[in-house]
Order: structure tokens, then C-alpha cells, then sequence
């Protein structure tokens, strides 16, 4: 199983949907930690293929996101989860594709990061 990490306010912001939404939410992040894919999950438009994933939820006439990156190897990093509350057509609004965007450069900087500790740990255990 693949680690997850939750970056920014994503665990609270998903802790907020309904129910029902939290656990599809759920399954789609455990399903990737599995190396699958649910079937509410489709790639983000703008971030360059299926690196970055967005788990759509529709709720009682609302829809709710959740996007997250498989692009860094045993890692699943949980990028945002909102509420989508646009008014026109299905384009995810700009503030959020520009967070998106943060958060998954957040997420390289901490992969790369935990590479680099693992190379010392690795290191460490060769020279004793």
C-alpha cells in the first residue's frame, strides 16, 4: 500500500463533506493507494496527463472535488478538496487550479526531501 500524504487543509476540508461524499472520497484514495483507480476518478485538465487525479462527487444537487498526484512513487499526495461552486459550466475555478498547482510543487519539494533522507538512512545502515 501506498503512503498518503494530506497537504495544506485538505484532511479538514474533506472531513467537512457530507457523509456520503467523504467515503467515496475515501475508497477513490484508498483504491489508488492500491494502485487502482476508482470510477468517479478521472485526470485534472491543465496539469500534463494522469499524474494528477480528481475524485468527482455529486450530493444532493452539489459537487465535490477532491484532487490528488500518484506522481511520486509510494506516495499519494492529497493536494485540495473543495466545493465546487461555480456557477458557469464545469471549469474548475482559476483560484483553485492555481492552489492545485502550489500544493503539487509543496508536494515535490517533500518527495524530493524524503528521498534524500532515505539516501543518509541508506548510507548510514552501509558504513556500520
Amino acid at each position: 500500500m501506498k503512503n498518503v500524504v494530506f497537504l495544506g487543509s485538505t484532511l479538514g476540508d474533506i472531513r467537512e463533506f457530507p457523509e456520503d461524499v467523504r467515503q467515496e472520497v475515501g475508497f477513490a484514495i484508498y483504491a489508488a493507494q492500491d494502485g487502482g483507480k476508482a470510477i468517479n476518478v478521472t485526470p485534472m485538465v491543465g496539469f500534463g496527463g494522469a499524474g494528477v487525479l480528481e475524485v468527482i462527487s455529486n450530493y444532493v444537487g452539489e459537487t465535490y472535488r477532491a484532487v490528488y498526484t500518484v506522481k511520486f512513487g509510494e506516495t499519494i499526495y492529497v493536494l485540495h478538496a473543495f466545493k465546487k461552486k461555480s456557477v458557469r459550466g464545469i471549469a474548475t475555478p482559476k483560484k483553485d487550479l492555481d492552489l492545485i498547482d502550489r500544493r503539487l510543487k509543496q508536494a515535490e519539494q517533500h518527495y524530493l526531501s524524503e528521498l534524500q533522507i532515505e539516501k543518509v538512512k541508506k548510507n548510514g545502515r552501509q558504513q556500520t
